[in-house]
């Protein structure tokens, strides 16, 4: 048993359903403050999300709507990961998610590429952007999360400034992809038919979860990751090993770019949702991801249970009784779960040092009774 517990994914695990549990019950707590009366099948509701429906094909369709926002919620979440790994906090994965949404939606409506250079233009754009960042930090010596944070807000202004070329005449969201640019729709692979005819499913939710362990590979399997981490740990120490500490670290930051870009394109090209030109705030989809790659103990694998399991409570707020609560009890949730996430790496460590003094007991009794004899 102590052997298992030492394991470092065993113990990502333990923090992890630690900070769920407590998230739930927080949660609970407030809905009992709310109104005792709804309080349990408010939190059932949250945590059933699409069993809410008696119907299987209901249950089948919903759980794909789920999938649809959780590939995006992943690759955001792979992104602060892997920049985290690297000794950088990518804060700016929002700012990235949002313009690997505009190029890809711009492209598709406005030039009438297909699903596949969209995808890749949005890979280039969000790389670009999360290069600004790093080299502000390479040679300018700038903290990653001012700058990062400042890009947020210059990409959704720029955003919304170019995406209201390609909106709808009478409101302010995008043009539908289905009517306008059906060519740049992502192929559906099967995943559609798989999950209850629903259309919104492409490969996108696969390609996440490949990406997921292509990133694993490359941080614990090659060279490269091997330089990337040491950068992190030590810049002088690799830069005195003869490694390149500048290049790597805004590489870091492009490949970062590039997986929270390509998340945006993975959303907005499903047409599942359309972009608002008048939207003011940030989307919430590039900080969630700092709470999946938290919640997942920064492991690729991790996060994709992560990501979905937040996701999960997020819709599954739609489900709550609105004569009694408002919808937005998940999102509280959310952030309780995203606030414990905080100590997912001191929970590692109390597990850590309960182990050493159970062992150190261990040897002193060993040692009594030794002496005694």
């Amino acid at each position: 048993m102590k052997k298992l517990l030492k394991n470092n994914a065993v113990q990502a695990l333990i923090a992890s359903l630690i900070c769920i549990v407590l998230g739930l019950l927080i949660g609970y707590i407030v809905l009992l403050f709310i109104n005792p009366v709804g309080a349990g099948g408010a939190i059932l509701a949250v945590v059933k999300n699409f069993w809410n429906y008696s119907r299987a094909a209901l249950q089948i369709k919903n759980f794909g709507n789920t999938l649809v926002k959780t590939a995006p919620l992943l690759m955001c979440a792979l992104s602060v990961l892997f920049a985290y790994k690297v000794g950088l906090f990518n804060i700016g994965a929002a700012g990235q998610y949002v313009i690997g949404t505009c190029a890809s939606l711009y492209a598709a409506l406005a030039w009438g590429w297909g699903w596949l250079p969209c995808l890749l233009l949005a890979i280039l754009a969000g790389g670009l952007y999360g290069a600004l960042v790093g080299l502000l930090k390479a040679f300018c010596n700038v903290n990653e999360v001012i700058s990062g944070i400042m890009l947020n807000w210059i990409g959704l202004y720029a955003t919304n400034m170019l995406l209201a070329n390609v909106k709808e005449s009478t409101s302010p969201y995008t043009l539908h992809l289905k009517s306008a640019a059906p060519q740049a729709m992502l192929p559906g692979g099967g995943m559609d038919k798989l999950l209850g005819d629903n259309a919104n499913v492409t490969i996108a939710v696969p390609l996440s979860i490949l990406i997921a362990v292509l990133i694993l590979i490359l941080l614990d399997k090659t060279r490269l990751g091997y330089e990337l981490k040491a950068t992190g740990n030590n810049k002088n120490a690799a830069k005195y090993a003869g490694m390149a500490e500048r290049q790597n670290i805004i590489l870091t930051l492009v490949i970062a770019g590039a997986l929270a870009a390509l998340g945006g394109a993975f959303l907005y090209l499903t047409d599942f949702e359309q972009w608002s030109v008048t939207q003011s705030s940030v989307p919430g989809m590039g900080f969630n991801g700092i709470a999946a790659a938290f919640l997942g103990g920064l492991n690729p694998i991790g996060t994709i249970f992560a990501s979905y399991f937040i996701q999960h409570i997020t819709v599954g707020g739609a489900y709550v009784d609105k004569t009694m609560y408002s919808s937005q009890i998940s999102d509280l949730i959310s952030a309780i779960i995203v606030y414990l996430c905080g100590f997912v790496l001191f929970i590692k460590y109390a597990i850590n040092q309960g182990l050493v003094k159970t062992e150190e007991k261990k040897k002193n009794r060993d040692n009594a009774k030794g002496g005694e004899k």
